[in-house]
């Protein structure tokens, strides 16, 4: 029987490559993102397998519950979600404009959480299925170079981590996907280093970890490594540690 997969956000660098990953596979898969030529391509390019696609903008709060009952009703029971979308913001526009840092909060926090909610409650009732989000490595610090995207990000990591005690009991899964930095349109401004990693072998990545059913995972594993001893690092010496607390 074909799983059926759901992915919102799917026009980004990484989800497009986990979409075309699961239709190779023979999946059935619905896509939503914001733009419906960039959905066209993925679609595309899934070809053979059965895709459907659906345009919506994440931070129109409120209609978000609906977006889900709608994806779920062209889709049938969903086996697997993947909630991928993101934006870094303009870390220096959040520090000067709460209109900008509210932005980034709700495109990267509550916009999230508006679909796992459904989501949640969805898997629940079915007692079965795989739920996953991308989150990232900025959420584990705060550093000033993105404090407020990853702020968002570490509210969502703990909201994550009540949601799969909560349904651990039905036999669901819930992932989460803590993403160090993609060479992918998001960071086309930023400079590269060896850190940055490419989108198809992150999405093998991901796509590995809902399959073993991971609750937290660091793409790529490297970052499981460093993360630890940022996080450790007490306060007076992070603060001189330019590569740490620079801009």
């Amino acid at each position: 029987m074909e799983s059926r997969v759901l992915i919102f956000g799917a026009t980004s660098a990484v989800a497009a490559e986990v979409a075309f990953l699961y239709a190779q596979r023979g999946a059935r898969l619905h896509l939503v993102g914001r733009n419906p030529e960039k959905l066209a391509a993925v679609a595309a390019r899934c070809a053979p397998a059965p895709v459907t696609t659906q345009q919506a903008d994440f931070n129109d709060l409120d209609a978000n519950e609906q977006l889900v009952a709608s994806a779920i009703e062209r889709l049938g029971p969903v086996d697997v979600a993947l909630i991928a979308h993101g934006d870094l913001g303009d870390q220096l526009a959040t520090e000067h404009s709460f209109k900008d840092a509210e932005r980034t909060l709700r495109t990267n926090f509550l916009s999230v959480v508006s679909l796992l909610v459904p989501l949640a409650n969805h898997f629940e009732h079915l007692r079965a299925g795989r739920l996953a989000v991308i989150t990232s490595v900025a959420g584990e610090r705060g550093r000033p170079r993105n404090y407020t995207y990853g702020t968002a990000k570490g509210a969502l990591n703990l909201y994550l981590q009540g949601i799969r005690s909560r349904l651990y009991p039905y036999g669901v899964s819930v992932t989460t996907l803590k993403l160090g930095p993609v060479d992918s349109p998001m960071t086309v401004d930023h400079p590269k280093t060896r850190l940055f990693a490419k989108p198809p072998a992150v999405a093998r990545s991901i796509i590995h970890a809902i399959d073993r059913r991971a609750k937290e995972t660091f793409i790529p594993p490297i970052w499981a490594a460093i993360m630890p001893a940022v996080r450790a690092a007490p306060e007076p010496l992070f603060q001189r540690l330019k590569f740490l607390s620079g801009r």
